[in-house]
């Protein structure tokens, strides 16, 4: 006799579920398809636009991909799930970690623990990004946390201190520079005026300095 495969209920917007529980019917559903589990609710990802998600997303992904090759020991992941605590399963835009750190690998692939840098794309201010997702990822302790508000056409970059999320303020050139990730240094003036090669500039020069050399070695 064949025995049949368990069907799991499909997800839905507001379904209140462990994470367990959640990550069963994930599995289940067809591949594609977004959810997040935020403070033990299910959200359900709306489909995504080339100019105000895709086209930022890797505008993003691109520099910490730059900043990862020349950085060894240091990881890069695109939509990764990451397991945060019993009630928050997010799959964030982007995350730049170093393995073994504040986060590990688990037996099914998942990242378990908190990435040090978290990247979000928010359509404009009223996403959850600043609202539930940023209040999970500081109670979780992630170090940095960097929100693209797209039709604000404003970009944060916010750091840990004392369990408080601080805004990073620009150097004395205007460039924003990472305090976990040495030479991780983002002209934030010129990527929101889409002059990707300024950008690629002021993170060669951080990749250049000592700082980062100090780092890598």
């Amino acid at each position: 006799m064949q025995l049949q495969s368990q069907i799991y209920p499909p997800l839905e917007n507001g379904d209140r579920l462990s994470y367990r529980e959640f990550e069963r019917r994930y599995s289940a559903m067809p591949t594609g398809q977004k959810a997040e589990l935020i403070e033990g609710v299910v959200y359900m990802a709306s489909p995504l636009r080339f100019t105000t998600h895709a086209k930022p997303h890797a505008d993003l992904i691109g520099l910490l991909w730059t900043y990862k090759m020349a950085t060894p020991g240091t990881e890069i992941g695109i939509e990764p799930t990451v397991r945060l605590d019993s009630d928050n399963e997010f799959q964030p835009d982007g995350v730049l970690l170093i393995p073994g750190g504040s986060s590990q690998i688990s037996p099914e692939g998942y990242i378990q623990g908190v990435p040090e840098l978290v990247v979000e794309i928010a359509a404009s201010s009223a996403a959850i990004d600043l609202g539930d997702k940023q209040r999970v990822y500081r109670r979780n302790g992630v170090q940095e946390y960097l929100v693209w508000q797209i039709f604000e056409q404003r970009l944060d970059w916010f750091y840990l201190e004392e369990g408080v999320y601080q805004s990073l303020a620009p150097n004395d050139e205007g460039i924003l520079c990472s305090r976990v990730f040495p030479g991780l240094w983002l002209n934030r003036t010129q990527l929101l005026e889409n002059n990707l090669a300024a950008v690629l500039e002021t993170l060669q020069t951080g990749l250049a300095s000592p700082e980062h050399q100090a780092f890598i070695s």
